[in-house]
């Protein structure tokens, strides 16, 4: 079955990919190279023996997305990763995070709603929830305003996804909501390797403890948390994916329970910026040069899954612990 991957070479696409050619699936990757190299599909190939198609394409342009779909006419389904990610840069460019998330994600599923039978895995967040009243968060957790247009762009990827469901019987999809990815994959191959400086907390915490970095910015110590630091439930990216391939053969093999479903994606455990920098400690015996500097906007206090939906209803749980994939960025870090 041929599945069309978007943003396939960045972070959690490219180890998605692996895990679908593992599962037997053909891979057809669709990335614009805005924050990803080329070379992560040379080590996509080293890791499963199989070379995924590739095709540079930037999905803001509706005219080469419709090329695209009419040459393959005979893809089973689409992931969606394809997306700008950082709440602090969409903050202070919120216009380049609509664009760049809103209307790619309706020029592919213009395109999608065409084929007779389409099955959707839409990459969706745990910023749609904002600050949530209660921890865990469940999936019945209400939906806020969001604390960032990055948040919000997912939030309206949810309706617009929603809204289609509704109306066409023939079209189902999933919203994974993932809380926080880390890690690499086992063989140090793939990772997270943002272009410039890192916007997610654990690049810049091995960056720092490599020494490309000079300092680790912690946002703040003075959250109604234990230590006083914002608290996220950071999940290996290894298991994540592995749940991308799970929801993906619940559609394509009707067992959905409706045309829109959505899973909360996590561990279940709430970690603080300064127990994930202790776990780094652990993991690299290494001390991590960081200053306590004021609040980021855009932030929540704390936010960690309630995954009984995804263990019972999907089948999948999260296997790795903290300090899995901490060892594992850093064993990347190194090899890069």
């Amino acid at each position: 079955m041929k599945i069309v991957v978007t943003g396939g070479l960045g972070f959690i696409g490219s180890h998605t990919v692996v895990e679908l050619q593992n599962s037997g699936f053909e891979v057809v990757i669709i990335d614009n190279l805005s924050n990803a190299s080329i070379k992560v599909l040379e080590n996509i190939i080293s890791i499963t023996n199989q070379a995924p198609t590739f095709i540079k394409l930037d999905l803001k342009d509706k005219a080469k997305v419709q090329d695209f779909f009419r040459a393959h006419q005979d893809i089973k389904g689409v992931i969606h990763f394809a997306a700008s990610k950082a709440v602090g840069e969409s903050v202070e460019n919120p216009l380049m995070y609509y664009e760049n998330n809103i209307n790619t994600l309706v020029y592919v599923l213009q395109e999608l709603n065409k084929l007779e039978h389409s099955n959707f895995i839409f990459s969706s967040s745990c910023t749609v929830y904002g600050q949530a009243d209660t921890m865990p968060i469940t999936e019945n957790a209400p939906i806020k305003p969001a604390e960032s247009p990055y948040g919000n762009t997912k939030k309206i990827g949810e309706n617009i996804i929603e809204d289609i469901c509704k109306v066409t019987p023939d079209f189902k999809a999933i919203a994974l909501r993932y809380f926080n990815p880390i890690g690499a994959h086992k063989s140090a191959k793939i990772g997270e390797l943002p272009i410039g400086v890192p916007q997610n907390l654990v690049p810049y915490i091995t960056q720092t403890g490599q020494g490309i970095r000079e300092e680790l910015s912690v946002f703040g110590n003075d959250y109604p948390t234990e230590d006083g630091t914002c608290i996220r439930d950071y999940i290996h990216v290894v298991d994540l994916a592995k749940a991308h391939v799970v929801a993906l053969q619940r559609l394509l093999n009707d067992n959905n329970e409706t045309n829109f479903e959505v899973f909360n994606l996590g561990t279940g455990t709430g970690s603080s910026v300064l127990q994930v920098i202790k776990s780094f400690e652990r993991v690299s015996n290494k001390k991590l040069n960081y200053k306590i500097v004021d609040r980021r906007k855009g932030d929540v206090i704390s936010a960690y899954a309630d995954t009984t939906k995804a263990n019972t209803v999907l089948g999948w749980t999260a296997e790795s612990s903290l300090d899995d994939a901490m060892k594992s960025a850093w064993n990347w870090q190194q090899k890069l």
